[in-house]
């Protein structure tokens, strides 16, 4: 469990905390979503959870391992941060090369690299690109390769921060899907900052964060059980639900639990089969 005490962060430039005594817990080897408007603090929230920026006051903790500056490289072992754009993380002249520096970062073997770097553009599809300059690559191809670098240092936790906004529909789709296999096959936990709603209705577990307070935490299914609270907070639904809405406008009964979009079209062609 990620366990986040009266945590608050407040920047040096400016008069108003960026968070404000949030506590929560995230749960491990799930996909957690925190979502919010723009200054809500989800950027904040990721860059203390990765110990990039200090608290001001509270604590964090990934199974009782301590976010301090103490532990930093412990958690830079367990801890990979995937930026909205990935032209900033890269630094070698080659795909391969960009995953051999974390590697070498993390003192990693020699004689370890090359079967990681294999493996890790193998799990994100990019095998085939080893020798390719990341410049030349599309933008999903370069989140691919980023998000490569992180596994093959093998951590336990992916924090995305907008990693998909700059993506088109396919290389987000693709990129989402991936995620959704890495957590089934490697027990990874995954934490997506994201003003996307498809990306909310793929996730396990949702915090809402509102001018830097949580105004929301739960299940997935549950939060979006209630669309008007999250309309209060000027957030999109997922389309499902707005179809949900929709048809509940015009009267039609839907099933009262939850239908993210797979099931509610099924449940829609088994109506007009019917």
């Amino acid at each position: 469990m990620i366990d986040i005490q009266h945590l608050s962060f407040k920047y040096p430039d400016r008069t108003q905390a960026a968070l404000s005594d949030v506590t929560l817990q995230l749960p491990m080897k799930k996909w957690t979503a925190v979502i919010g408007h723009n200054g809500s603090g989800k950027s904040t929230l990721a860059r203390l959870i990765d110990g990039l920026l200090i608290p001001s006051s509270g604590t964090i903790k990934i199974d009782e391992l301590l976010v301090d500056e103490k532990n930093l490289q412990q958690l830079r072992q367990q801890i990979g941060l995937v930026f909205q754009n990935p032209d900033n993380q890269f630094v070698g002249t080659t795909v391969a090369d960009d995953v051999a520096f974390g590697l070498e970062n993390h003192q990693i073997p020699h004689d370890q690299m090359q079967a990681r770097i294999d493996e890790s553009l193998k799990a994100v599809g990019m095998q085939e690109f080893a020798d390719s300059e990341p410049a030349m690559l599309s933008g999903g191809q370069k989140q691919r390769v980023a998000l490569a670098g992180i596994l093959a240092i093998g951590p336990r936790v992916i924090i995305l921060d907008e990693a998909t906004s700059m993506l088109d529909p396919k290389g987000r789709h693709d990129l989402l899907n991936l995620l959704k296999k890495l957590i089934a096959e490697r027990d990874m936990t995954v934490i997506s900052i994201t003003h996307d709603p498809v990306e909310l209705s793929l996730s396990d577990y949702t915090v809402v964060l509102d001018h830097g307070k949580v105004a929301m935490q739960g299940e997935t299914t549950t939060l979006l059980q209630d669309p008007a609270r999250l309309a209060d907070l000027h957030l999109a639904l997922p389309f499902a639900q707005q179809l949900q809405l929709l048809l509940k406008k015009r009267g039609i009964n839907l099933p009262a639990q939850y239908l993210d979009s797979e099931r509610m079209v099924e449940w829609l062609c088994q109506q007009l089969n019917s």
